[in-house]
């Protein structure tokens, strides 16, 4: 499958390596062509590995992966185009996060609003998925990093994208029964507003290697 993913840091870049390593072609995009990093993760990971602008990816991919941050995810995915986007699976890694001066965070926007909710709204004929944004990019691709069940959460207003934004996740070690639809994409508020909580999570347990596990009554 051909993927395009927009954004060249950490999270862009271990979601492209980990789709080559599975026989996907990838196309990394950045705001500019001839991206330092883009290029140099495209050398690195091999001749299914491109580099290019957000629009070139967008284009590139049959289905689509935001791995931007939330703040700047719109102006990304307008650089990209709406008509590279139409009918595509476009999955939104995002999270809003906002950083004040002391370190403290913040999320715009939030409560009444959220980056997935955002994007369907600006680009209708994308088929939006809020998906992967709970955990660190390590376990996005890797979830036997961690014992037993834990849990991923995916939301959006298509059903069919939404089993095919499992499929994909099944790809990087995901069991569908570990992943929680939690209904339309306005769901994606909940799920944003979780990462104050997982921030305070990362200090507290010194590093970002853990998840949340639901249990049921038995």
């Amino acid at each position: 499958m051909r993927i395009g993913i927009i954004g060249t840091g950490v999270v862009g870049q271990t979601l492209g390596s980990k789709l080559v390593s599975l026989g996907h072609q990838v196309t990394l995009g950045s705001r500019a062509k001839g991206n330092e990093k883009g290029l140099a993760w495209a050398a690195q990971a091999g001749p299914d590995a491109r580099a290019g602008t957000f629009a070139e990816a967008a284009a590139f991919g049959e289905v689509v992966l935001n791995a931007t941050g939330g703040t700047v995810a719109l102006a990304a995915l307008r650089a990209a185009g709406a008509e590279h986007l139409a009918g595509k699976l476009l999955i939104d890694v995002s999270n809003p996060l906002v950083f004040d001066p002391e370190g403290q965070v913040s999320l715009d926007p939030v409560n009444t609003d959220s980056v997935g909710e955002r994007i369907q709204r600006e680009f209708p004929e994308a088929r939006v998925v809020k998906a992967l944004n709970t955990i660190n990019c390590e376990l996005m691709v890797e979830p036997g990093r961690l014992s037993g069940e834990h849990n991923l959460f995916i939301a959006g207003d298509d059903a069919t994208a939404k089993a095919e934004a499992v499929a994909l996740l099944g790809g990087f070690g995901w069991p569908a029964e570990w992943i929680i639809d939690l209904g339309d994409i306005s769901a994606a508020r909940a799920t944003e507003m979780m990462m104050p909580l997982w921030l305070r999570m990362m200090r507290h347990f010194g590093d970002a290697h853990f998840n949340y596990s639901f249990r049921r009554p038995a």
